[in-house]
């Protein structure tokens, strides 16, 4: 039995959702470009090869049109409301429209923008401790990590803060489609009923944004225009549930598996209480230690060899993104949380050219919450073992549905 064959890799067992890092090591060690029958797609799992993946022109983001172009009539239109807004999404596309999409909305979404939100969310976490108030028992996931990306992203897009729990649950709908391993059999009814309310909802935003201009990022996309160019609605709308989803469901599992981390390394939390000067290395190496994105996933244009195996043209390729974040090659001691770390870059937002739009504002939101976090509650606990925490089913996202807690000041 060759070693590819002795390695069952499978992202859905519980102990793979729950720690994956044993198996993504010995596949990083014994197969690094592992192909899984179970997956009928290529595994990655080392730190250079996952980097050159990302710089490569030859392999291919546009992975969703393909799969669309396979299925018959019927099905669809089942999720024609998926089909219509996600493929504009400029992380399924390659050059040329996705350098014309990164343009475009590179223009208002943009470092300084992102940078811009700090006060907010400085705010919000105020306002999330309010409400939190005096309870000694939560859930970290509900009560914190969960509203405040999403309170941020529609602050920067003008979306009401009351329309909150309606978002959230658009949002978590949409991810059944596009982050789940679940193969529930309503799944693309849910997500393609949440996908068409998410768009009519914010048409019927842009609308009033194109009658009357308002101080958010919404009403800069409605009229933005770059030498004759400009975004259609499609793509307005296509832009604004990309910012929310993604922005609002990396960033939720980003503080939540952080706050998670400095609980098992407890003398980290509290030299980051201590020490509020370190915290943007910090926030960086949390991201390396376990981060919010579990896998990305390409497609081969054209034959690849490597580490002596051959990729062929049409070939699905995921990339590993926490396996190469714990490479050894790229970091010493790569299973132990050293918020003063240096080293290479992690590959949690990815690389090159596909690098997560929002990567800034994902960090900048960890910077102010989690440091917030650990000197708002000086004792801070699980409510329940570890191993009983539940996570999502999910290659693509990595995350806990829920973290409950026990704190006080």
């Amino acid at each position: 039995m060759s070693v590819a064959e002795a390695i069952d890799f499978r992202p859905d067992a519980p102990d793979f959702l729950r720690d994956p890092f044993p198996v993504l090591r010995r596949l990083r060690e014994e197969d690094p470009v592992h192909w899984s029958p179970r997956l009928k797609s290529w595994v990655l799992t080392r730190y250079d090869d996952i980097k050159a993946v990302c710089l490569d022109r030859e392999v291919s983001s546009d992975r969703l049109r393909p799969y669309f172009a396979t299925l018959p009539g019927e099905e669809a239109a089942r999720i024609g409301q998926i089909i219509r807004y996600l493929t504009h999404w400029m992380v399924f596309r390659d050059p040329p429209e996705h350098t014309r999409l990164r343009k475009l909305t590179s223009k208002v979404f943009n470092l300084q923008s992102m940078n811009a939100m700090r006060p907010t969310a400085e705010d919000l976490v105020q306002w999330l401790f309010d409400k939190i108030g005096k309870r000694e028992e939560i859930d970290f996931v509900a009560d914190f990590a969960g509203p405040l990306p999403a309170l941020v992203i529609m602050a920067m897009l003008g979306v009401p803060r009351e329309e909150l729990a309606k978002v959230k649950r658009m949002s978590d709908d949409m991810a059944l489609f596009i982050g789940s391993s679940r193969m529930s059999r309503d799944k693309y009814e849910i997500a393609e009923r949440a996908t068409k309310e998410m768009a009519a909802f914010f048409l019927e935003l842009i609308h009033d944004r194109k009658k009357t201009a308002q101080q958010d990022l919404l009403s800069q996309l409605v009229h933005l225009e770059d030498g004759g160019d400009r975004l259609s609605d499609d793509e307005v709308v296509a832009t604004c549930i990309l910012l929310l989803f993604a922005g609002h469901e990396t960033t939720t599992n980003h503080i939540a598996n952080g706050l998670l981390s400095l609980l098992r390394f407890p003398s980290e939390l509290v030299a980051l209480r201590e020490q509020p000067e370190i915290a943007q290395r910090a926030i960086e190496e949390l991201l390396r230690y376990d981060g919010p994105s579990g896998a990305q996933v390409r497609i081969v244009k054209h034959p690849l060899e490597m580490r002596g195996k051959r990729l062929k043209p049409g070939d699905r390729v995921f990339i590993m993104l926490n396996a190469a974040n714990r490479d050894p090659e790229a970091y010493e001691q790569p299973d132990r949380l050293h918020l003063a770390r240096g080293g290479p870059a992690h590959l949690t937002f990815g690389f090159g050219m596909h690098i997560c739009l929002g990567f800034p504002l994902a960090r900048m939101e960890g910077q102010v919450a989690l440091p917030a976090v650990v000197r708002h509650w000086r004792k801070i606990s699980l409510a329940v073992p570890e191993e009983r925490l539940e996570w999502l089913n999910s290659m693509v996202f990595r995350g806990m549905t829920a973290m409950p807690l026990r704190v006080s000041a």
